[in-house]
């Protein structure tokens, strides 16, 4: 009786197995629906991706119309979903359609709004002219909100950090929108006007100024340093030397005596571009004045005091050997920033300066922009070149490993098959 049983079960497994091998026998049939059924997927994601912009673009003219609500909160919220959607994706032409609009919602708020809202307002000015790049629009948004942003920049009434944010986008927005020489020399005198309170006194002492204020400092320092990379090589003696145009070194160098981190590097890198761009112009640029800043930079470079933290310190010497190599021998540290498969080295303060200032705003999406935006591959000079070969042998090993899998994979199945036929033969002795 049990052997019986056990032939039932053997016969009911070669007949199981049977229909398996049927089933096998048409797989080439199957192949042919399955070839047929990824060409629908493919259809069926391009339409995907087609509803998913359009659902996306939706909410963002939703955020737009959500710039004119009576909440202030509100439109802060708006601002800063609209930011976040721009710097992770490029969208140039929807921007393109509607920038008269939302210019319209930061200038209302730059003017009106709470603290919040205008530094979330000046931050959307910043990545839209990142997106439209050269365009004439950048142009426009810059002649949109430059007396807005100058007339913020210069209230003392304002929160620094909001005044820091608006310095940072009138520098952006007029390094981007490509401005007049004249332009940018009037916006930097203001910027000067700004960080000059972190000059020495007349006495020789340090003045009294709060972090807060030392952050804003170092934000027009900073924009005040992007507009300089605008400036052509020939006249840069002169403009330094007379007072009416750009800040004299010596009154720079007193910068690096401020208590602040930020105001120290953000002057020290002012001073390397400054040099950079005047040694073009001339080999001997202000050489006996590089020798009296040589024991400031070589003191910044060596800090050891212990009443700095130990990760400023850190950043301070890494900062400063870079700038104190540059001024002793020309040697400007290359930065070389990969992206996709295209890579750009960057080997100049002014380069660099430029780079930075973008990162700030864009942070990791920097190199979706930096493949993507045409203005800023101009900017650092990327050329659009043919895949090379290694690409090309990387790309066809990647495919020999898959197909590899796939094969293993078939062949493991198979042999599972097999070895299942054989302990059901097995089973009947």
């Amino acid at each position: 009786m049990p052997r019986g049983n056990r032939n039932g079960r053997s016969e009911r497994r070669r007949e199981y197995s049977g229909r398996q091998s049927d089933d096998e026998s048409i797989n080439d049939n199957a192949s042919v629906i399955s070839n047929i059924s990824e060409g629908k997927s493919a259809e069926d994601g391009e339409e995907t991706d087609f509803l998913a912009q359009e659902q996306l673009e939706e909410k963002l003219l939703e955020l737009i119309d959500g710039l004119t609500q009576k909440s202030s909160q509100g439109r802060t919220n708006c601002f800063q979903s609209l930011t976040k959607a721009f710097i992770k994706k490029s969208m140039p032409a929807f921007i393109r359609e509607r920038y008269f609009t939302i210019c319209d919602g930061i200038e209302r708020s730059l003017k009106k709004g709470g603290g919040p809202e205008k530094t979330a307002a000046a931050e959307l000015a910043t990545i839209m002219t990142v997106q439209l790049g050269g365009e004439d629009a950048s142009e426009e948004i810059y002649k949109l909100l430059k007396s807005v942003l100058l007339t913020t920049i210069c209230d003392n009434s304002a929160a620094p950090a909001v005044r820091a944010m608006c310095c940072t986008a009138l520098g952006q927005i007029t390094f981007l929108a490509m401005a007049d020489v004249m332009d940018a020399l009037v916006i930097m005198h203001q910027l000067e006007l700004i960080y000059s309170a972190s000059y020495l006194k007349g006495d020789g002492s340090m003045p009294n100024v709060t972090a807060e204020t030392g952050t804003l400092h170092a934000a027009a320092i900073s924009a005040w340093s992007l507009l300089f990379t605008l400036l052509s090589p020939g006249n840069i003696e002169k403009m330094i030397n007379n007072s009416k145009t750009l800040p004299s070194l010596e009154k720079l160098s007193e910068l690096l005596k401020s208590l602040h981190l930020d105001v120290r590097m953000a002057a020290g890198e002012a001073l390397a571009i400054i040099f950079e761009l005047g040694r073009e112009e001339s080999e001997n640029f202000e050489e006996d004045f590089a020798v009296d800043v040589l024991a400031t930079l070589k003191q910044l470079a060596t800090d050891s005091h212990k009443y700095r933290a130990k990760k400023d310190r850190k950043l301070q010497k890494a900062s400063f050997r870079d700038i104190l190599k540059f001024i002793e021998s020309d040697t400007v540290p290359e930065l070389q920033v990969r992206f996709e498969r295209e890579m750009v080295l960057i080997g100049s303060w002014a380069k660099r300066k430029q780079y930075e200032s973008l990162c700030n705003i864009l942070g990791p999406s920097i190199n979706l922009h930096l493949a993507e935006n045409e203005f800023l591959r101009d900017i650092f000079e990327i050329i659009d070149e043919p895949v090379s070969n290694d690409l090309v042998t990387h790309f066809n090993f990647q495919m020999n490993r898959r197909t590899k899998r796939m094969v293993n994979t078939a062949n493991s199945k198979a042999r599972t098959l097999s070895r299942a036929k054989n302990r059901d033969k097995r089973a009947i002795f």
